[in-house]
C-alpha cells in the first residue's frame, strides 16, 4: 500500500467528513476522467468537441475537471459527440 493510500485510509477512519467528501469527489472525479477518455479515444481535441457541441473549448475543460455538476442532457450530447452510448444503472 502507498505512502498515499495509507494517509487516506486513516484520514477517513478519523474524520468521517474527511471520508464522505473524499469518496463523493472521488467519484466525480472519475466521472471527468471516463468523460476525457472518451475523447481522447475517439480522435478529438477539445476544441475538436466543443466546435460538434457547438461550445467552447473551456466548456469541455470544465466538463472533464469537474464533472459533479454536469447536467444529464449534456452529458447525453458529450458522449454521443465522441461515438459513445450512455447507460445509466441503479444498483
Amino acid at each position: 500500500m502507498s505512502d498515499l493510500h495509507k494517509y487516506v485510509k486513516k484520514r477517513k477512519s478519523c474524520d468521517p467528513r474527511f471520508a464522505e467528501d473524499y469518496d463523493s469527489g472521488y467519484e466525480q472525479f472519475k466521472i471527468g476522467v471516463i468523460l476525457k477518455k472518451a475523447r481522447e479515444d475517439a480522435g478529438l481535441t477539445q476544441e475538436e468537441l466543443a466546435e460538434k457541441l457547438n461550445t467552447k473549448k473551456s466548456a469541455i475543460s470544465r466538463i472533464e475537471n469537474h464533472a459533479e455538476d454536469i447536467k444529464l442532457s449534456t452529458l447525453g450530447k458529450f458522449v454521443k459527440a465522441v461515438g459513445k452510448e450512455l447507460r445509466l444503472e441503479v444498483a
